[in-house]
C-alpha cells in the first residue's frame, strides 16, 4: 500500500468528484503496468492506494514520485513531502503522517515573517512541500527552487479545496481562458493557474474568487 502525501480534505459531493478524479489519475499513473488497485483514504485525510500484480513494486515507486508517500519512519538528511498545515511567528508546520516544524531560520525564502513569507509564495493551505528531515528540519532546495521560479514568471494564482477540472472549468466561466497559460496540478485539491504575460493576478483572483469556495493567493513576480 502507499499512502499519497496529499490530502483529501473536502466533504460532500466535493469529496466524491475528488475521490474519482483521484482514481482516474493513479490509473493513468500506472495504467501501462501489469497491476490492480483500490483507491482510500486514512482517518488523516491521507489517500491509499493498495495494489496487487506482477508490477506492483513498479507501480508503489510511480507512485511515490508522482504523489510524494507518506511514510512511518524517517532519516536525517533524506527528502520527504509534507502538507502545509500551518504557520505562526516560528515557522511552517507540515503534515507528513506526523507533524513536521520547518522553523523561520530553516525556510530560507527571503525576509519577512512566515506568514508574510506564505502569502508573498501563494502557499495555500494543505499545499505538499518537500523537506528534509533533521535537527531541525528544513525545506528542500527544489522547493525553495520551485517557489522562486514562482516569482520569475508571469504570475501566478494558487487554489485549495478544488480539483484541477473544476479551477479550469471556473476560469473559463469567468471568462478568462485566454488570460492563462495552464492550471498547473500542485496536489489533488491545490492548483496552480499560471498567467499569461500581460494578466494581472490580483484582477484574475478577483474576477475568479467568488465562484471558488477555496483559499486563493496570488504569487506577483
Amino acid at each position: 500500500m502507499v499512502v499519497l502525501a496529499t490530502k483529501l480534505y473536502v466533504e460532500g459531493d466535493a469529496r466524491e468528484r475528488a475521490m474519482d478524479g483521484l482514481r482516474s489519475l493513479v490509473a493513468n499513473d500506472v495504467g501501462d503496468l501489469d497491476v490492480e488497485f483500490d483507491v482510500g483514504v486514512r482517518h488523516d485525510d491521507f489517500p491509499t492506494v493498495t495494489l496487487d500484480g506482477p508490477d506492483e513494486v513498479a507501480a508503489r515507486n510511480v507512485l511515490a514520485e508522482t504523489w510524494g508517500e507518506i511514510t512511518d519512519e524517517f532519516e536525517a538528511g533524506e527528502t520527504y513531502v509534507g502538507t502545509l498545515e500551518s504557520w505562526d511567528d516560528d515557522g511552517f508546520v507540515l503534515d507528513a503522517g506526523e507533524e513536521i516544524r520547518i522553523p523561520a531560520s530553516e525556510l530560507d525564502l527571503g525576509p519577512g515573517s512566515p506568514a508574510q513569507i506564505r502569502e508573498r509564495f501563494g502557499l495555500v493551505q494543505h499545499v505538499p512541500m518537500t523537506f528534509v528531515y533533521g535537527d531541525p528540519c528544513r525545506l528542500a532546495d527544489e522547493e525553495r527552487d520551485r517557489l522562486y521560479d514562482w516569482t520569475r514568471g508571469t504570475g501566478r494564482l494558487n487554489v485549495n479545496s478544488a480539483t484541477r477540472g473544476e479551477v479550469r472549468a471556473t476560469v473559463n466561466r469567468a471568462g478568462h481562458a485566454r488570460d492563462i497559460v495552464t492550471v498547473e496540478r500542485l496536489g489533488l485539491l491545490e492548483q496552480s493557474v499560471v498567467c499569461k504575460e500581460g494578466t494581472d493576478p490580483p484582477g484574475l483572483l478577483a474576477a475568479v474568487g467568488e465562484h471558488l469556495p477555496a483559499e486563493l493567493l496570488c504569487v506577483v513576480p
